[in-house]
């Protein structure tokens, strides 16, 4: 891509602002995912839902997200991410106000389709913007704060999905109630998100996108109906099956030939990118189904309200939080990923193993301790596997990749929810008939088992059914772990890249091949300076390598040997430099000293400490030219900016102080601070008059301080009225030549206008 497509790199301080939107959108992306899990029995219970459609509620959106994914990620490498993002959040809205009307189970599906299609923008680009602004290096702790924002969506969804459907407010406030964020989150991200919008030709590969869709949502559907709409082994299952690898191979054909597909084939090429798809499966598995069933668990098996039943899982997010946020930050600094996901892999496994022993009576703290290791693994695990892809990849492939490896998540998770809710269903008949059986009581499964309104149940076949549900829970989490270990094996055969520092990687070239470009961005003082934009251009002006300084003021480019290049740097108001340089094949180190103009700034107060707001403030400089002005706010602060390098005399002057001027010196590329203290004074008139009450004209008025030294000397004017405009506090006498010359003492206190008429002769208040 060259050079002149992309727009200068975001500042630090832009990212922050930009990616507060990001984690916005994205804590509703989570909770529209939650928050239903714990409501989702009274929502069945009102709308007269059968134990079928209680699992559609959620893969309906999953279902939905999964299959709109790629194509979100890859109209992102061709239009705007910051409108692509924009419209997913008016889709999601549309779809939570519709759900939250709807009167009748269909309705509530099809709507949950809709907020599905949305969520798949919101989660598939989330990555892809932060890959835009953010190098792979910088990125971990950006990542640790996503996978915070998951725990806190995930823990306070089946809080707060709880507390609502306990209140007068009712379940359709579930979906209402992350409106207002999502509309807050568009605003933000309109006003602080700026990114490069690449303008190119492009095809959308609309066949193989129908294709990817219609084969997922084929066997997602397959997978949610058999066993309950149809047995497994029938037609109906072989042509769902049929149907759906056919629509597959399809569109893998149509990927291999279209110019712009929407899975690019070629990203599989790369050890790194297929083994990490392959690990995301059971994460989705494990992080999706974990919170549907657990809801059902705690509520069904237990017996505990949808508010208890939320607070009943702050293990797990309370586990996945620390371990995203510590990972995500020691990552940054390191550079180091496969630790954390071998960690992580291992304890998803551990817990998952340890909660197949869950039953209808197991002790609730060891279950809260086995739900905080799932938490802990899945923490670890869920982001960075998203991480180590974009770093072996180029920015043109970012959305594409980045989307596929959310694909397989939520795919895992939606046919995790499907599958796992089957296997549910069947052991829950199971135990159910075996229990009636052993009562002598037979043909009850259907009226019984099948129930979500266990609480109408008659009494023993009411804890017949809580324990069946019970019992049954360790099965689901036993499949899961059986998934979990192709997750483990996946992140132990990941080669160890460490993360580059640049946004791009070399164009045509590998991660890891190539020359390195490092060195450190400083300011004229020699202070690192972060946030600096680097980018590197070949002879024919095509960018090569682009990078952002981090916080220590390092940056580093990966370069082809045996070439010539253009070193650019550009950072705020500092001066653009341009440095060549040669790559024969060793590791080049080139520092880059930034110059350009800096500021001022400083706070100005009075002689006991208080702000003095209204001062003016005028620079000049050695030649007595005017360079600037400003006026202090009500905090008494002042900040000239744009200011070279050199020696000004600063002038401070306000009401009811004495003004004052110093030298101040400044250094390019620095922000210099010169605080002001002003002197109080008072304003000293009055009138002079003869004796019969005359004014007299050009008399002279003297102060004289107590030590008998002239302070000022005017005359009064026509009227006979006389002025002193800046006294500082103190006591003087006060002598006037008129007729005769009198003389009178005067005390002056600080702001305030002190009134002496004089009459020649003798002295009057």
């Amino acid at each position: 891509m060259s050079s002149a497509a992309q727009a200068e790199q975001m500042t630090p301080r832009q990212i922050a602002r930009a990616f507060s939107g990001l984690l916005l959108a994205l804590l509703v992306a989570v909770l529209s995912s939650t928050i239903v899990s714990n409501a989702l029995p009274t929502i069945l219970a009102d709308l007269n839902g059968s134990q079928s459609q209680y699992t559609w509620v959620v893969t309906a959106t999953l279902l939905a997200s999964t299959a709109s994914t790629p194509i979100w990620g890859k109209l992102s490498d061709l239009f705007s991410k910051k409108m692509l993002y924009q419209l997913a959040i008016v889709i999601y809205t549309a779809g939570s106000v519709l759900g939250g009307i709807s009167q009748s189970m269909p309705e509530l599906i099809a709507f949950r389709a809709v907020q599905g299609l949305g969520l798949g923008g919101l989660q598939a680009l989330v990555q892809v913007v932060i890959a835009a602004m953010i190098s792979p290096r910088d990125r971990g702790r950006y990542s640790g704060y996503i996978g915070a924002v998951f725990a806190l969506g995930t823990v306070s969804g089946p809080l707060l999905g709880g507390l609502i459907v306990d209140s007068p407010l009712g379940w359709r406030w579930c979906f209402w109630i992350t409106v207002p964020i999502a509309v807050l989150a568009f605003i933000v991200l309109g006003k602080t998100l700026h990114l490069p919008v690449v303008k190119q030709q492009v095809k959308i590969d609309w066949l193989g996108a129908t294709l990817l869709v219609g084969g997922v949502s084929l066997l997602l559907i397959w997978v949610s109906l058999a066993g309950g709409s149809f047995a497994w082994w029938s037609v109906s299952s072989l042509l769902y099956v049929l149907g759906g690898v056919a629509a597959l191979a399809l569109a893998v054909f149509v990927e291999s030939r279209v110019s712009n597909p929407v899975v690019p084939l070629r990203l599989f090429r790369g050890r790194t990118f297929t083994l990490a798809v392959l690990g995301s499966l059971a994460v989705g598995t494990a992080m999706f189904g974990g919170a549907v069933f657990l809801g059902q668990y705690y509520q069904l098996a237990r017996g505990y309200s949808p508010t208890h039943a939320g607070l009943m899982t702050v293990p797990m997010m309370l586990g996945l939080f620390l371990s995203s946020t510590i990972a995500g930050q020691v990552i940054s600094r390191t550079g180091r990923t496969k630790s954390w996901m071998v960690g992580g892999a291992v304890l998803l496994v551990a817990s998952l193993f340890l909660l197949s022993t869950v039953d209808h009576d197991t002790n609730l703290v060891l279950m809260g301790c086995y739900l905080a290791l799932l938490g802990l693994g899945v923490g670890a695990l869920m982001q960075n596997l998203v991480l180590v892809v974009q770093n072996t990849v180029a920015m043109k492939d970012m959305g594409s990749s980045s989307s596929v490896v959310t694909f397989f998540r939520s795919l895992g998770g939606a046919a995790g929810v499907s599958a796992l809710g089957a296997l549910l269903a069947a052991k829950v008949s199971d135990h159910v008939s075996s229990a009636l059986a052993g009562l002598g009581i037979s043909g009850g499964t259907q009226s019984s088992g099948g129930s979500l309104n266990v609480g109408a149940l008659p009494e023993p076949i009411q804890s017949i059914v809580r324990a069946a549900y019970g019992d049954s829970i360790g099965s689901v989490f036993f499949a899961g772990a059986i998934i979990a270990v192709v997750t483990l094996l996946a992140v132990l055969f990941i080669k160890e890249v460490p993360l580059r520092r640049s946004i791009d990687l070399t164009e045509g070239a590998p991660a890891v091949a190539g020359t390195g470009i490092s060195g450190v961005v400083s300011t004229p003082s020699g202070r690192p300076l972060a946030g600096a934009a680097l980018t590197l251009t070949d002879a024919t002006g095509q960018q090569v390598a682009r990078a952002v300084s981090g916080e220590d003021g390092r940056y580093e480019l990966t370069a082809a040997p045996n070439s010539s290049y253009v070193l650019i740097a550009s950072a705020g108001r500092y001066q653009p430099s341009a440095t060549g340089i040669t790559v024969n094949g060793q590791a080049v180190r080139r520092d880059v000293k930034m110059t350009g103009a800096g500021g001022l700034g400083g706070v100005v107060r009075s002689r006991g400490g208080q702000p003095v707001g209204g001062a003016t403030l005028v620079l000049t400089d050695f030649r007595g030219e005017v360079v600037a002005s400003v006026v202090t706010g009500g905090d008494g602060w002042y900040h000239v900016e744009d200011l070279p390098g050199g020696t000004y005399t600063l002038t401070v002057a306000a009401p009811a102080h004495r003004p004052t001027a110093a030298a101040v010196s400044t250094v390019d590329g620095e922000e210099a601070v010169h605080d002001v203290e002003l002197d109080s004074a008072a304003e000293l008139a009055g009138v002079v008059r003869t004796g019969r009450g005359r004014p007299v004209p050009e008399a002279q008025v003297t102060l004289l301080d107590v030590a008998g030294e002239v302070v000022a000397t005017t005359y009064s004017d026509e009227e006979g009225r006389y002025r002193f405009p800046d006294v500082p506090a103190g006591d003087y006498t006060l002598v006037t030549s008129g007729f005769a010359p009198v003389s009178a003492p005067l005390a002056v206190r600080p702001g305030r206008l002190v009134s002496r008429d004089v009459e020649v002769g003798h002295a009057t208040a």
